[in-house]
């Protein structure tokens, strides 16, 4: 294998796993990176307030399904662009 072709290959394998999806949704890296994040602590909060709510019903009663059609929607809204 030639150098060219070695460092082809790392620059596919590279793009591969960090742009192609990112570029796919239209987002950079670190757009991406940033949105993901995001994400999860949405996820984190709703799965922390079903938690609550399985213990005490009484508390956080719509909390989690709010978060989660917000979430929804905004992967909605996301992919239909």
């Amino acid at each position: 294998m030639t150098d060219s072709t070695q460092s082809s290959t790392k620059s596919s394998a590279f793009a591969a796993v960090f742009l192609d999806h990112p570029a796919s949704v239209d987002e950079t890296y670190l757009q991406h990176m940033r949105f993901a994040f995001t994400f999860a602590f949405w996820l984190g909060v709703a799965a922390f307030a079903a938690l609550v709510h399985a213990f005490i019903p009484a508390l956080c009663e719509t909390t989690a399904g709010r978060i989660l059609r917000r979430l929804h929607a905004k992967i909605e809204n996301r992919h239909a662009h």
